[in-house]
């Protein structure tokens, strides 16, 4: 699993990543990068990670049933979304919260789904992040009637 320039190894209660040559700029982009994956899976074991997803439109809607996510987005059919092993979903009123200790599948899964249906800009349909705002467009400017 690690690249075979770079050593991991526990010391004093501490995870400790060390590269064969310090000086290297490939070897010290290596050392980064180890040592974040490293703490992503700490932190996934120890705390989870979470993205929420909010639907917004008339009609949308999403359901769990069993190990499939049921989202209603104005197709003409209903989308079944798989939710993979290690991944938790909930579904409360409008909101989708996926959960899991894995952060690349969390996020993965999350993209996957609101891909499905991207939030469009003039009136904001469709699934985005909790956290995401969502530049809105003005529509079509109406002329007056009779006026040149």
């Amino acid at each position: 699993m690690l690249h075979n320039r770079v050593t991991l190894e526990q010391q004093d209660g501490q995870a400790r990543v060390t590269v064969t040559d310090p000086d290297l700029q490939s070897d010290r982009a290596l050392w980064g990068l180890t040592r974040m994956l490293v703490a992503n899976m700490i932190t996934g074991v120890t705390q989870g990670y979470e993205k929420k997803l909010e639907i917004n439109g008339v009609g949308f809607k999403a359901q769990l049933s069993g190990k499939n996510l049921t989202l209603n987005l104005g197709f003409s059919h209903p989308v079944e979304f798989p939710i993979l092993e290690g991944i938790t979903a909930t579904v409360e009123k409008n909101v989708i919260t996926i959960s899991g200790i894995d952060k690349q599948l969390v996020g993965e899964t999350a993209a996957k789904i609101r891909a499905l249906k991207k939030p469009e800009p003039y009136k904001g349909k469709g699934i985005k992040y909790a956290d995401e705002v969502i530049r809105r467009k003005a529509g079509k400017v109406v002329k007056a009637a009779g006026a040149k």
